[in-house]
């Protein structure tokens, strides 16, 4: 195994993270802690030959006293080697395998340590969760919560072992000098850390306002270039540009606020730093003055003192930095570390292919409202059997099909699947039995292959082009090439497929649910945004995406369902009529007042259907 793989950089976490600040960076770092905990010793050993310095310095300047310059070389010449291979073998050999741990060990694995158990918990959410929040700050929020505790770490290894080793080795060799010396760091020390528990808490709280504040800007302005078509179209690049300064302005301040705190903090420990040599050397020249002390001691502990006093800033620095991200932690945390709001049963199993009956059982589900939704609703679709969905807006349509799909539980009912009740079905395995065609067609800015393939990434290219070509997309597909002059499947859709036009997105998404070939198939308003002579064109493709599953499919162009094996009428959450084109015309209730509405559904329909 390679030094770098010590650290297995992608290892799952095991069980929800937690919502208290230790157990959550137990949760984030669980399978590392023997490593952390050696990269920290090798940092306590730097520490520790800090101190043997000193004393070596101080050794060596009493043995030139004592013997004089004559004889120095001559007699001194194991402690000169020792000294010789100390400071030029040992002591960089240390350092630079500490370094080499910290910096080649731990930041690089860590970090996607942290970001890929963060990322596969934030993908299991709800749809709900990620309604209820911007995108670009719930990146944002894993980002800085994977760095915040990679430093943490890293800074944990490099100053705080660092830091004790020294100061229990200083004070060790202060003792060996005189007791009172020692006392003297001592009481320093108790000053010092009575210094950061007065002031730390106030950065840990002014860490956790600016990290949110740099949440907030991110998620501003991530809104605002995803929908950058709409901003122009309405001319509110000003408005926009207003929001943004206002979220940087909020940040800003409590970047001051923090700056403030700081700034105070660094300038009071920089004193006490200050004080440190003088009552190091001044008192170790005092017990030199009554003979009780040497001039290697007043050697060993000036250089103790500066040493001590130089890493005072450091380590205050250091530690106010561990402090703002605990603080960028915790404000991660209070985002990331939230319960999945839908979840699979313990003992839930997957669900074997589909003969596509779908059965849904006296279903209400109201958003938590107590109105909206669907009220009582029980339909039955029979393997191979093509229904449609009309109604209203907010007459259930969208809230069945996300039943169906389990986007939400029902709040009474059981939707099923061939008997099996899907709230004890694993979610993965009864998504890949339903392909879904949307009004709005996501795509991702990667190339035409990848947005195919997202429909069965084990798919051969033949198998990719066969369903381009049965979707009628394979010749827009080969005449495609992006910016960077790559062509035809290779060449990318920009974001959300901004680069196709609406038919051509649909077609990419039925060439998807085609190659997915899932037994039972929703089509939710997946030509609504089309103008009817396109609509005539995906039409044809839709029909072979029909051939032979359970369809669902929601329009409110009654056109497109008309020639569905039946029709149900929706209206405030409940059935209220069903049946084919023809029975439902002649029954002359909502569906035909619709009907009569669209002036016979903007397409010509074959008389066979009436």
């Amino acid at each position: 195994m390679k030094i770098s793989d010590l650290i297995p950089a992608f290892a799952p976490a095991e069980g929800p993270p937690p919502t208290q600040l230790g157990a959550f960076l137990h949760w984030c770092l669980k399978g590392t802690l023997p490593i952390l905990f050696g990269a920290g010793l090798l940092s306590a050993l730097v520490g520790t030959l800090e101190v043997i310095s000193a004393l070596l310095l101080g050794r060596i300047i009493d043995t030139a006293l004592d013997t004089g310059p004559e004889n120095f070389f001559s007699g001194n010449l194991p402690l000169l080697l020792f000294a010789l291979a100390f400071f030029v073998i040992l002591r960089p050999l240390c350092f630079g395998a500490a370094a080499t741990a910290n910096s080649v060990v731990v930041q690089p694995n860590v970090t996607p340590l942290v970001l890929s158990r963060l990322h596969r918990w934030t993908m299991g959410q709800s749809v709900t969760f990620f309604d209820n929040d911007f995108a670009g700050r719930i990146a944002q929020k894993q980002m800085q919560t994977a760095r915040a505790v990679t430093d943490v770490v890293s800074e944990v290894i490099n100053v705080v072992f660092f830091a004790l080793a020294s100061l229990v080795g200083s004070a060790l060799l202060l003792t060996s000098i005189d007791w009172r010396v020692a006392l003297a760091l001592s009481l320093w020390l108790a000053c010092y850390l009575w210094l950061i528990s007065l002031f730390l808490p106030r950065v840990r709280k002014r860490s956790k306002a600016r990290a949110n504040a740099r949440a907030a800007v991110s998620g501003q302005v991530v809104d605002t270039i995803t929908n950058i078509k709409t901003v122009k179209l309405f001319a509110h690049a000003g408005h926009e540009d207003r929001a943004a300064l206002g979220a940087m302005d909020g940040f800003r301040l409590t970047a001051i606020d923090f700056g403030i705190i700081a700034s105070g903090f660094r300038a009071v420990l920089m004193t006490l730093a200050g004080i440190l040599p003088v009552l190091l050397i001044g008192g170790t020249l005092l017990l030199w003055s009554q003979g009780q002390a040497s001039a290697g001691d007043i050697a060993a502990a000036g250089a103790i003192a500066i040493r001590i006093a130089q890493m005072t800033g450091w380590v205050s620095f250091t530690v106010m930095g561990i402090y703002a991200n605990v603080g960028e932690v915790e404000d991660g945390m209070r985002t990331l570390a939230v319960r999945h709001g839908l979840t699979d049963a313990a003992d839930a199993r997957p669900l074997k292919p589909s003969r596509g009956r779908v059965s849904f059982e006296n279903i209400s589900f109201t958003y938590g409202r107590g109105k909206g939704g669907v009220d009582g609703i029980s339909l039955e679709l029979h393997p191979g059997e093509k229904v449609g969905l009309v109604g209203a807006s907010g007459a259930g349509k969208s809230t069945l099909v996300s039943l169906l799909l389990r986007l939400h539980d029902p709040e009474s009912g059981i939707v099923r699947i061939d008997g099996h009740d899907i709230c004890t079905i694993t979610q993965d395995s009864l998504r890949r039995q339903i392909g879904m065609v949307t009004q709005e067609t996501e795509m991702f800015n990667r190339s035409a292959r990848d947005n195919l393939l997202y429909g069965r990434p084990d798919a051969t290219d033949a198998e990719m082009i066969a369903a381009a070509k049965r979707a009628e997309a394979h010749e827009f597909i080969l005449s495609l090439r992006d910016f960077k002059g790559r062509e035809g499947y290779d060449a990318h859709l920009g974001e959300r497929g901004v680069r196709l036009s609406g038919g051509q997105r649909q077609r990419v998404a039925l060439a998807r649910a085609i190659l997915k070939d899932a037994p039972i198939l929703v089509l939710d308003e997946a030509t609504s945004a089309l103008d009817s002579e396109v609509e005539a064109q995906i039409q044809a493709a839709l029909d072979r995406v029909m051939e032979g599953k359970t369809v669902l499919a929601i329009a409110h162009r009654l056109s497109t369902i008309a020639r569905m094996d039946r029709i149900v009428v929706l209206e405030e959450g409940r059935v209220a009529e069903q049946g084919n084109h023809a029975a439902l015309l002649a029954a002359g209730g909502l569906y035909a007042r619709y009907w009569e509405r669209q002036s016979g559904g903007f397409l010509n329909i074959p008389e066979a259907a009436e």
